[in-house]
């Protein structure tokens, strides 16, 4: 039988979780802030924002940074989270490339690391060269910022929130990978472990060109489509974790065959690959462009640097395949915004590189299909951190799990 008092001390734990949780995340947003400051925008009373405020300096998450003077009274002492209370590392796991970054707690990222892989070497050696990335990592921010906050792995495929499993990466051909449960093999710290699109949907809205908006559409364009929905401040996923999944929306029943076994999915018509695709039909056929010298005629050698690069030059073949990669996108982002009444559209992935010629043809698009009411709700923005937004967004989830709960760092780390 539980006692009152026990119900009681439950219960006060609890608020003041709570409370370290609303001082913490003002703190992300305001900072720098005074504890009245704090007191004042929370309504929490200044006893308890003063209580709360020197537990998180005790514990190295919040530092004083000097005293203010507003012109009258005493000068007030302005709050910040500290860069110093330690280190969290984030890594993506691409189609064809390894990407991991270590940051502070600032978050300023502190060291990065790009690594491209050929999918061909198989799953075991694309995790050990990730295992072997990510103690690089460790190695480098344990001697100077030593605690260790957590870790986070975005990969290209559905991800079952629960248990951690990658359920299939159509991309990568892998399918039913304990992903979660082998790297805490390796790693004991708190360890996130999420869809690619979802972690840059969750690094836009916290630290990037979503920040301030609660309801964002994020689309992701590379090697396949992905997306990401924030839906009141927080990433939603779906019951599992899977959902979100714009790539493989069926737009074309008698179109291209996708990776994921369906045909006609709108990631065929809308990734790198497409893109590619499109130019060497086009150059098949007989038409001129400066990327037949730029690649050799070598397929392998096209990148969507260089499709940018003669696009800006003037070459017609590689600005109409833009084109018509802007089209396709257009038509789906419409019928998204249509569905899901967003406030901004965040559009990233390799693809974004090609904004300046993508983004007028989609917003065209948007414009012509998309309902009045829903069109006029919305603008649609580059993703502030391009390449870098899905590892950006794993620093994100560890942020958001401090910030939910700043016990929990200590509690793990004993």
């Amino acid at each position: 039988m539980v006692s009152t008092t026990q119900n009681h001390t439950s219960y006060q734990t609890l608020v003041r979780e709570l409370n370290l949780s609303v001082i913490m995340d003002h703190l992300r947003t305001s900072a720098p802030i005074s504890r009245a400051e704090l007191a004042e925008t929370t309504g929490l009373n200044k006893t308890t924002v003063s209580s709360l405020v020197y537990d998180l300096i005790e514990r190295h998450f919040v530092q004083e940074v000097g005293l203010v003077s507003s012109g009258y009274g005493r000068p007030a002492i302005k709050l910040k989270l500290n860069p110093t209370a330690g280190f969290i590392v984030s890594c993506e796991i691409g189609v064809d490339f390894i990407l991991v970054i270590c940051t502070d707690f600032a978050p300023t990222i502190i060291w990065r690391y790009e690594e491209y892989i050929d999918p061909s070497i198989g799953q075991c050696a694309i995790l050990d060269r990730a295992l072997a990335i990510l103690l690089q990592a460790i190695e480098i921010g344990c001697p100077v910022y030593g605690t260790i906050l957590g870790m986070a792995v975005g990969v290209p495929g559905l991800v079952d929130q629960q248990s951690g499993v990658l359920l299939f990466a159509p991309n990568l051909g892998w399918k039913d990978l304990a992903i979660r449960s082998i790297l805490n093999e390796s790693f004991k710290e708190p360890l996130f472990v999420d869809n690619e699109a979802n972690f840059a949907a969750l690094g836009e809205h916290y630290f990037g060109a979503a920040q301030g908006y609660n309801e964002v559409l994020y689309i992701s364009a590379g090697v396949g489509l992905g997306g990401g929905i924030v839906h009141d401040g927080r990433v939603y996923s779906g019951m599992t974790g899977v959902g979100a999944e714009f790539g493989h929306m069926t737009v074309d029943p008698d179109g291209e065959v996708c990776m994921c076994g369906n045909q006609g999915c709108w990631e065929t018509q809308v990734s790198q690959q497409a893109l590619f695709r499109n130019i060497w039909r086009r150059i098949d056929r007989g038409d001129v462009s400066r990327l037949t010298d730029m690649t050799g005629g070598r397929h392998a050698s096209l990148t969507v640097p260089s499709v940018v690069d003669a696009a800006r030059s003037g070459d017609i073949v590689a600005v109409d395949a833009l084109e018509t990669i802007g089209h396709h996108l257009g038509v789906g982002i419409a019928s998204l915004v249509n569905i899901l009444n967003p406030e901004l559209v965040v559009f990233g992935g390799i693809l974004s590189l090609a904004g300046e010629f993508l983004i007028p043809v989609i917003e065209q698009e948007v414009n012509q299909r998309a309902l009045k009411w829903n069109r006029e709700a919305m603008k649609l923005v580059l993703a502030k951190h391009g390449s870098d937004a899905c590892v950006m967004g794993g620093v994100a989830a560890v942020y958001q799990a401090i910030l939910a709960q700043p016990d929990i760092v200590g509690a793990l780390s004993a």
